[in-house]
Order: structure tokens, then sequence, then C-alpha cells
């Protein structure tokens, strides 16, 4: 009986030694004698001891730093380059087996694969192209990831351009050419504001000078009104009193050498001196008599 204890006591150990958990951000390989056997899905699953073996893969997004380097670019210069990449292992069994089975530490495989391809891109640009076309650069990287690494069972999700830093000295004299542009772009600012108030100052004298023309005008038609209006005045009652003396001058030449004449009482003649004396007209006398001067 002691031996079915034992053989019942060994049956449960090599049931408890043989359980393994996979974890949903897993998948297994199992393998029996060194062999690939079957595929485990996250779950409960139960190998042989010592006859199979189970490896765990994760199948998560994961990201390997590419490590800074120094890369000669197209003019010459050192800079100093550093990327990201974000990877993960795709969930299907053929390409869980392709990461272990047809690449060995793809990890360290992408970073070193990264470095190549960033010393073939950069090494063809110059530094002021590459600072400013890291979008393209990321992109070249991304594409030339994904066509190495097809075979590995990986996706590779995108790539980071971390840093292109230039020579310290290098650096210097960029961040100097930088502010010299910044103060070039507020004087011409400053130039444009100052004339655009000279314009306004001129718009607003040449405003000025109408508005005076102006009213010059207004007063000089209003002038020209009132002479105008003067004249018509003066034309009206100057020929009235010129008529007046012209008689005058009729009664003058009349009454040169003491010459006597009989005008009668009702005469324009006696109107007339009785106007610029400033006396009222004679009275008509009866009918019948004469008056002599």
């Amino acid at each position: 009986m002691n031996w079915m204890y034992l053989a019942g006591f060994g049956i449960i150990f090599i049931f408890f030694a043989g359980i393994r958990i996979v974890r949903p951000t897993h998948r297994a390989l199992i393998e029996r004698l060194g062999k690939y056997n079957r595929f485990g899905n996250p779950g409960f699953q139960w190998i042989v001891p010592i006859i199979e073996h189970l490896y765990q893969v994760n199948v998560t997004e994961q990201m390997v730093d590419a490590e800074p380097q120094e890369i000669i670019t197209n003019d010459n210069l050192n800079a100093r380059v550093d990327a990201q990449v974000y990877f993960k292992v795709k969930a299907d069994e053929e390409s869980v087996k392709n990461s272990q089975y047809s690449v060995n530490n793809y990890q360290w495989q992408i970073v070193n694969l990264a470095r190549t391809t960033l010393r073939n891109i950069i090494g063809t640009l110059t530094l002021k192209s590459a600072n400013s076309e890291r979008g393209k650069i990321n992109a070249e990287l991304h594409k030339t990831l994904c066509d190495e690494t097809i075979s590995w069972g990986l996706e590779i999700v995108r790539t980071e351009l971390k840093e292109i830093d230039p020579p310290k000295d290098v650096q210097e004299t960029m961040n100097k050419v930088v502010k010299a542009e910044n103060e070039k772009i507020a004087a011409v600012d400053f130039a444009t504001a100052t004339e655009t108030a000279a314009d306004g100052q001129k718009r607003a004298e040449i405003k000025k000078a109408e508005g005076i023309k102006q009213a010059r005008i207004l007063a000089a038609e209003g002038d020209a009104e009132a002479i105008r209006m003067v004249n018509e005045a003066a034309e009206r009652y100057f020929i009235g009193n010129a008529q007046v003396l012209r008689r005058l001058e009729m009664v003058e030449k009349a009454l040169q050498n003491n010459a006597k004449i009989v005008v009668p009482a009702n005469a324009d003649l006696v109107n007339v001196i009785g106007e610029m004396a400033g006396v009222f007209p004679l009275k008509s006398n009866p009918k019948g008599a004469d008056k002599n001067t």
C-alpha cells in the first residue's frame, strides 16, 4: 500500500509541478525535448515537467533607446543623435515563433539596426536640413525598420528622433546667428511702425491743409457774394443819383451869365433843385398864375 501512496503523491506532485499561468500580456511557446510543440494562449497551461518547457513572450508595446551617437553630417559637422523605437511582437502564433526562432535578441538587434539607419540617413543631410526635416528622418527610419524586421514577427509602431545636437562651438555660432536675425526682424518692424506713423501724420497734415484751403475758398466766396450784393445796390442807387446830377448840370448851364428864364411851377428843374436842397417839390399855383425868376 505504501507504493500506492507514493505513486499518488508522485502524480499530484507532477501535476502541480506542470501548472503554468500565462498572463494576458504574454503568449507562450511550449517545447518538448527541445522542439516546438504547441502555442500557449493566456490562461491555464499544463506541461510535462522536465520533458516540456514553456517560454513566455511579451506582446505589449515596448520601447528601446538607440543610444546617443556621433554622426558626421554632409557638411562635415559632428552631430550628436539619439532616437527611440517603439515596437511590439505580434500576438499570432507565427509571429511569436519568428520573434524567438528567426532572430536572436530582437531588442538588441533593433537598437543596432536603428543606429546604422540613422547614420545612413543623416550622413546625406546637412546639419541645418537634419534639424528642419525631423519628420522625414522619422519616416525613413520607420520604413527601414519595418522592411528589415518583417520576418521577425515584430510591428514597428513608431520612431522618435529625440535630439540632433551640433558641436558646442557650432551651437554658439548658430545662437549668435539666430539672435542677429531676431534683432534684424525687430529693427525692420520698428522701421515699419515708424514709417506707418509718419504716413499717418502726413495724411493728417494733408487733411488739415485741405480744410484750411476749403475754409479760405468759402470765405472768398462769401466776400465775393458780399461785393456782388454791394455792386448790385450801388448800380441800383447810383444810376438814380446820376440822373439828378445830370439835371443839375443842365440847370448850371442854363443859369450861366445871370440869364433869366421863366420856369413853370411844376417844372422838373424846380423839383430837381428842391431834391438836391433837401426840400419837398414846390406846389403848383392856381390855373393862369405865372412866376418870374
